[in-house]
């Protein structure tokens, strides 16, 4: 992780790399857990368009990503028409929507915040941010949690400690934009407040996913950590929300 955030700082092509790997074991992770329900994904095509939406976002900007994304999806949905019709067809091609949408597309905000000027320091806040509010949960929960925040979700997640995440969020957004780009401290607020939700939402979003799948980890990617999914659902949903909050608050 160290050699990951430090290749932001010096050589943003380097982490570029990274992301689109990540995203690709991701949709790899997603679509092995889809086989559980007769979900075939069409992976090729569905892996080019991953690295063509990063890439396109990353040298492009915001209306190439928009582009790439509705060209693979609509790749995506004719190879898998090509393969064969019916109702197994409708089922793996929308599967397969959903999937380029959740990962390359949302990853692709990462791109856009990394193609900035100033684009390390506000990938650096982007990753500390959920990092914070999955930290602040956690430590708050384990040691005061009494009431379930989703219990048929996630019953370990606790209102307690949603105001861990809630506290060490904003504090890490107050204090990132104060030093990175000498911002106003309710920016940094409203980051805060804002990866909370999406944080939340994602992990809830990815916790429901693996309940549909019945599955425990969404892969083995990781060995003692689940899968790379699993690390990378928090992020998924911040992404875009950082990279609006920054683009109309704190305009590189």
């Amino acid at each position: 992780m160290v050699t990951v955030v430090a290749s932001l700082f010096i050589r943003k092509e380097a982490f570029a790399v990274f992301a689109i790997l990540a995203v690709c074991a991701a949709t790899w992770e997603l679509a092995q857990a889809f086989t559980r329900r007769a979900i075939r994904l069409p992976l090729q095509p569905l892996l080019v368009g991953a690295v063509g939406i990063m890439v396109s976002a990353y040298t492009s900007g915001a209306e190439a990503l928009f582009v790439a994304f509705t060209l693979t999806v609509g790749g995506v949905v004719v190879w898998r028409a090509l393969d064969g019709h019916g109702l197994a067809a409708l089922r793996d091609a929308s599967a397969a929507t959903f999937a380029a949408a959740y990962l390359p597309f949302l990853g692709g905000f990462v791109m856009l915040m990394l193609a900035e000027p100033d684009g390390p320091a506000r990938v650096l806040l982007f990753v500390l941010l959920p990092v914070a509010s999955d930290t602040g949960g956690y430590a708050v929960g384990a040691l005061l949690g009494r009431h379930p925040l989703a219990p048929t979700v996630s019953p370990k997640k606790t209102y307690e400690g949603l105001v861990g995440s809630i506290v060490l969020a904003s504090v890490v957004g107050v204090v990132g934009v104060q030093v990175a780009f000498e911002g106003d401290p309710l920016v940094g607020l409203f980051l805060g407040l804002a990866t909370v939700v999406t944080a939340t939402l994602g992990d809830l979003a990815e916790s429901l996913l693996k309940r549909d799948l019945e599955l425990k980890d969404m892969g083995t990617l990781l060995p003692g950590h689940g899968g790379l999914l699993d690390r990378l659902d928090s992020l998924l949903l911040t992404a875009p929300a950082v990279y609006v909050i920054l683009a109309v608050l704190l305009p590189a």
